[in-house]
């Protein structure tokens, strides 16, 4: 101990008095100047004041010494049994996850063992192994579970080089690092109870509208209305009561409904059944009674949630009605949509559509009209419509059309080089890119998506968008639009132009190359007049047939290539049946013009084999997998489209699939349609 003297800080302050001796020696050299006597006796209490610390000085620095060293050592034992006896799990173990020490906690936590040394930490707490342990340096949480305990485990890597390298009984070997993981295990059990009781509690708003309350209390005895309401009104609220949750009727055909989160929970565990129990309600009405449910939840406060819950309706009733939308913070689910939208037989909707769509044309020097990606006949019939009824109110018109399809070609054709029409009527999208400005009215025809439009960038070039749609509105729609018109009921988007073209002031006349295109639209997707249509779409056709259309052009125009014959030909010898009711085809690519039109005609034509609910036909083209799916009335194409990232209606819908193969999407469309029809969606 002899050899170990004091240093550094504590050294320096022992010192000072030493220092500020030298300093009362100047001083009373200076007294001694001034007055002689009282130097001397200054001189002399210096000389004792110095003779004083340095006998302290000497006597005291091994005291203080054997002090520090005594301190230290209990101060670590301290250290040693706070540890040891610290109510918060506690252990260390070497590289591999073996326990090199465990505090009495963790020990009272791991059980008892006969082999306590050099037990894996994995056989304690098995989400603990060593492929999850941090890196040099580092720290990470890992969530654990213990007998029924919720464990957060925050693991530190110490790197003990410096210790190894000065240790006398330790070295390293091929100067390899050695490091040590520390454990600090803290029970979260009660922190998440209160946590999910917390959410189970947070209001949820709702609001519940009738999807055809006017056409089913018609399509009843006038003295029985009154019964169907009040069975209707007793279903919701029984519902709705038997879960703890508020209801409160503030139309005649609309709702509000406030619940906890828990109920929500509850609700989708049970797929929300009122939506087929309010359609038992049944005495004599010919229509069953359906509804639609906006539910808002965990957007941060009451208003948040009541705006959620009116956007998720607006979203429901967009997409057709007999279902419920969830807007869950940013994330929307389905539940529900598996039955057909109801056509409505008054046009109010569609007057006030076409009377807005004529002044936001007049209030543009021109209108561009764009459709989706690989634009069908539907989507340039339906452009075409809206083309002619700008350039009736003398707006400047041009249709962005990139790459015509064999479908829409053969009309593209008569309006090209031809007299009565301008010569940049047709523009690709790299002239619209030059032509969109800020005066510019962008119509959006047969989509709702922006990432399906032949040209996304031009949404952003303009805040004037018009969006007419017949497809259902899903997760990702247009959303700055001036003017949305979207009817599932609707057959096409061609119907839809066709019924506004005839509210508009002017007297929109459409020319015989035009009545013709958007007929052609209308076949198309109604297969001829067999799928989707409604009252509303026959006088949609009748109108153009006023306007000139003629069957017999139209037919020719449809004429095909004895390639796309081939093809189909082919597609159907690759038709696969799947859990018995589900058909699967691919659909050749190479030498068509347009492989996705045929493989949707090919779908179309599966759907004529006994015992077949659904067909899908994909198609590779572009180093993209398209899926065709089709229906006619027992399966719901568009909710399994949808889970894929597509869309359509019930019976006609789609997706397309990135960077995978045929044989990829396939077995992906499989798993999926399996999981649907095991958990009863389908």
């Amino acid at each position: 101990m002899s050899r170990v003297i004091l240093s550094g800080k504590l050294k320096s302050l022992l010192r000072t008095p030493l220092l500020m001796t030298a300093l009362l020696v100047v001083v009373a050299g200076v007294v001694y100047m001034l007055h002689p006597l009282s130097g001397i006796l200054m001189a002399a209490a210096v000389i004792v004041y110095f003779a004083v610390i340095l006998w302290m000085y000497r006597r005291t620095s091994s005291g203080i010494l054997n002090e520090m060293i005594t301190f230290a050592s209990q101060y670590g034992q301290v250290q040693r049994h706070l540890l040891q006896d610290l109510d918060v799990p506690f252990a260390v173990t070497d590289d591999h996850g073996r326990l090199l020490w465990t505090n009495d906690a963790f020990q009272k936590l791991a059980g008892p063992s006969k082999k306590n040394f050099n037990r894996s930490i994995a056989s304690v707490f098995g989400s603990l192994s060593v492929d999850r342990f941090p890196e040099q340096g580092q720290e990470r949480e890992i969530e654990t579970v213990r007998e029924g305990r919720i464990y957060r485990v925050r693991v530190k890597n110490l790197v003990m080089d410096e210790l190894v390298e000065q240790s006398q009984i330790m070295t390293r070997v091929e100067d390899e690092s050695v490091s040590v993981f520390s454990f600090f295990l803290y029970d979260i059990t009660d922190l998440r109870e209160y946590m999910q009781k917390f959410k189970d509690e947070t209001m949820v708003c709702g609001l519940i509208y009738l999807d055809n309350y006017d056409e089913a209390l018609e399509s009843v005895e006038e003295v029985r209305r009154s019964l169907l309401t009040a069975l209707i009104d007793r279903k919701i609220n029984k519902y709705f009561q038997d879960l703890d949750a508020v209801v409160r009727k503030f139309e005649k055909d609309k709702y509000i409904v406030m619940m906890r989160s828990s109920t929500l929970a509850e609700l989708k565990s049970q797929k929300f059944g009122i939506l087929s129990d309010v359609k038992t309600v049944n005495i004599g009405n010919d229509m069953a009674v359906t509804l639609s449910i906006g539910i808002g939840a965990n957007n941060g406060s009451y208003n948040k949630n009541a705006d959620s819950a009116r956007m998720a309706i607006d979203l429901a009733l967009g997409r057709g009605g007999d279902q419920v939308v969830i807007r869950d913070g940013e994330s929307i689910s389905y539940f529900g949509g598996k039955s057909q939208a109801v056509e409505k037989s008054t046009r109010v909707k569609a007057r006030v559509k076409a009377h807005a769509l004529q002044e936001f044309i007049e209030s543009k020097e021109k209108v561009v009209v764009m459709g989706h990606q690989l634009m069908d006949i539907d989507a340039f019939g339906a452009a075409v419509g809206i083309y002619r009824a700008s350039r009736t109110l003398n707006r400047r018109a041009y249709i962005v059309v990139d790459r015509p399809t064999t479908s829409t070609a053969p009309f593209i054709e008569q309006f090209r080089n031809n007299p009565d029409y301008e010569q940049h009527m047709l523009v690709t999208v790299d002239e619209a890119k030059e032509m969109v400005d800020p005066d510019t009215l962008l119509v959006v025809v047969d989509t709702n998506k922006p990432d399906y439009t032949e040209c996304e960038e031009l949404l952003s070039q303009t805040s004037a968008i018009v969006v007419l749609d017949h497809h259902r509105t899903g997760n990702n729609y247009i959303r700055n639009s001036v003017l949305s018109y979207i009817e599932p009921y609707a057959s096409s988007a061609c119907e839809m132009v066709a019924e506004i073209l005839q509210y508009f002031e002017e007297g929109v006349k459409l020319r015989n190359i035009e009545a013709d295109t958007l007929y052609a639209g209308m076949i198309v997707d109604t297969n001829s007049f067999i799928q989707r249509t409604g009252v509303r779409t026959f006088e949609a056709a009748a109108y153009l047939r006023r306007c000139g259309a003629d069957v017999t052009r139209v037919r020719k125009m449809f004429r095909e290539d004895v390639r796309d014959y081939q093809a189909k030909g082919e597609a159907l010898r690759s038709a696969e049946m799947f859990r018995d009711s589900f058909i699967l085809a691919v659909c050749p690519s190479e030498g068509l013009e347009s492989p996705t039109i045929v493989g949707s005609q090919v779908a179309d034509q599966l759907l004529d084999i006994k015992g077949v609910k659904a067909s899908f036909v994909l198609t590779a083209y572009n180093d993209v997998i398209y899926i065709s799916a089709r229906a006619i009335d027992e399966v719901n194409v568009q909710i399994i489209m949808e889970r894929m990232g597509g869309g359509g209606h019930l019976n006609m819908a789609g997706t397309q699939l990135h960077y995978v193969t045929i044989e990829e999407a396939k077995q992906r469309l499989k798993d999926l349609i399996g999981q649907m029809l095991d958990d009863g969606e389908i």
